[in-house]
């Protein structure tokens, strides 16, 4: 008996649950297939159907007209470089945060960790004036800086990974010590490469947050040369409301990246959403 077989008898509803998968993942790539169809049709397309679209004729024509006469690589540029620096520092310094509260002995330990939960409950936008007075009040805003330093206050990247620094045996931290590791060595050489799935799994979270984030570089950001996905195809599409061909194409190059990276690090953003414990 095959293992199908055998799977199907241990539950009559797999084949059931298997088609109701199938279906809602048609679903979530149906917007997909027709923006990339939409973006295929010559401009000024009339449409008395939604199955129009689907027909022919085609032209890539309008690729040719954005990449020459847009800012779409640019922004796509700055986003990239935004959510990369932003990644990194966020990395280093929610995972020392992490050791250091999971590992080491200091006074009120336990009331700044809860200072760190308690920023899970003040939502972002309750932030956004004083950041923008303390960013203004530093000469950084317009520039990387002003859209890079705000982001890489993670609390849920430091209670992630303090979680996970949690189940590291203290006996080898003890027999690390007794070697003669200091605590920068024991953080770098020990705990995190035991915690590379999880720094993983928040560096992946913290990119995807940085390059979907439109409110803070939309209020931070004056110079169209500083703009980034979220705030420039906003901008963009507003100076094609009456038409659908262009704003598609444009979406649909700018989801390129994307969705080449959810291919590549699927496995990583799935563990990153299990870790964070993110539903949905």
């Amino acid at each position: 008996m095959s293992q199908t077989s055998l799977e199907n008898k241990r539950d009559p509803f797999r084949p059931v649950k298997v088609a109701v998968a199938f279906i809602s993942a048609l679903l979530f790539l149906f917007p997909i297939i027709w923006m990339f169809f939409v973006s295929l049709k010559p401009e000024g397309t009339a449409a008395s159907s939604p199955l129009d679209w689907f027909a022919p004729p085609y032209t890539i024509g309008n690729y040719v007209d954005i990449i020459v006469g847009s800012d779409v690589f640019l922004w796509i540029w700055n986003s990239f470089i935004v959510g990369f620096l932003t990644t990194i520092l966020t990395l280093l310094l929610t995972s020392m945060a992490a050791f250091a509260f999971s590992k080491m002995r200091f006074r009120y330990r336990k009331a700044l960790y809860l200072f760190f939960l308690a920023g899970l409950m003040v939502p972002g936008e309750a932030m956004i004036i004083p950041l923008y007075e303390i960013i203004g009040s530093m000469g950084l805003l317009d520039t990387y800086a002003g859209l890079i330093l705000p982001g890489i206050a993670a609390p849920l990247g430091v209670i992630i990974l303090k979680s996970f620094f949690d189940g590291v045996p203290n006996e080898l931290i003890e027999s690390a010590k007794l070697d003669g590791c200091n605590d920068f060595r024991l953080y770098w050489n020990v705990v995190l490469p035991l915690g590379k799935s999880a720094v993983a799994a928040v560096g992946i979270l913290t990119f995807i947050g940085s390059w979907n984030n439109f409110l803070w570089p939309f209020l931070a950001i004056i110079s169209e040369s500083l703009y980034t996905l979220p705030v420039g195809i906003p901008m963009f599409n507003s100076n094609y409301s009456e038409t659908y061909i262009l704003p598609m194409t444009v979406n649909a190059i700018a989801s390129i990246p994307v969705i080449i990276a959810f291919l590549v690090f699927e496995k990583q953003i799935v563990k990153g959403v299990s870790f964070s414990g993110i539903k949905g």
